[in-house]
């Protein structure tokens, strides 16, 4: 499939229901990413610090986070700031500004973080006029014997967002983490697992909620862990 026909129909299905999934090797081919530096910006997901703001009690996410101006396409780093949703969106952690570490530098700078910082500004800035405050969050669930990592504990939600990027960084010794999409009442739209490097999806935060099953070790003799970027667009 040629990059034009992809992207021809990741926008109708954006258009027609609210969200648009990409095969790995779609988003590889579409970021033209190199796979060193695609190996370096996975291996950032190595050194990501706990989310302490947990309500559930859980110690089972790491994460980095950062914010952005984008303006015409460009995207600039705002200074670093704390990641907010209100109880509306978040029923289990909102209401409360969380500080998480920031992105470092390097991840940023990366060639394969600036192609997806210019696919997201592509795909959502279609106005060309509009500035958008852009999140970007690095995650880590890690599963242990007896204790199941859940990516989405506020469970099928929305972000409280216009746009939102998934992509799916590596998935190690785990079974399970299926994604759920829901139309706004609640009512389910279908479900699907992000497997392999690369996988990813495009949501219109207005017409969809999302939301991923909690994951387990395949071996629980070994580590298990889901990393995933997500990145949000919302008028500024």
């Amino acid at each position: 499939m040629s990059d034009t026909t992809c992207l021809s129909r990741m926008d109708h299905h954006l258009v027609q229901d609210g969200y648009a999934r990409l095969a790995g090797a779609e988003t590889f081919a579409l970021l033209a990413v190199e796979q060193d530096d695609w190996t370096r910006f996975a291996a950032s997901w190595n050194d990501l610090g706990p989310d302490l703001y947990m309500a559930d009690g859980g110690r089972y996410r790491r994460r980095r986070h950062a914010a952005f101006a984008c303006d015409h396409g460009q995207i600039m780093r705002k200074p670093h700031q704390p990641h907010y949703q209100s109880r509306d969106y978040n029923a289990l952690n909102g209401d409360v500004q969380r500080w998480f570490d920031p992105v470092d530098e390097a991840t940023i700078a990366n060639p394969a973080c600036q192609a997806i910082f210019a696919f997201c500004a592509a795909q959502f800035d279609t106005a060309s006029a509009t500035r958008w405050h852009v999140e970007m969050h690095q995650f880590r669930i890690e599963a242990k014997p007896g204790t199941a990592g859940r990516p989405t504990p506020e469970g099928l939600h929305r972000d409280g967002v216009d746009r939102v990027f998934v992509l799916l960084v590596e998935r190690v010794n785990v079974r399970e983490g299926v994604t759920r999409i829901g139309a706004p009442d609640g009512t389910p739209l279908g479900e699907f697992t992000l497997t392999h490097p690369g996988d990813a999806m495009l949501i219109d935060d207005h017409r969809i909620l999302h939301g991923v099953t909690e994951i387990h070790p395949q071996d629980p003799a070994r580590p298990a862990w889901r990393d995933a970027l997500v990145v949000t667009f919302v008028a500024d």
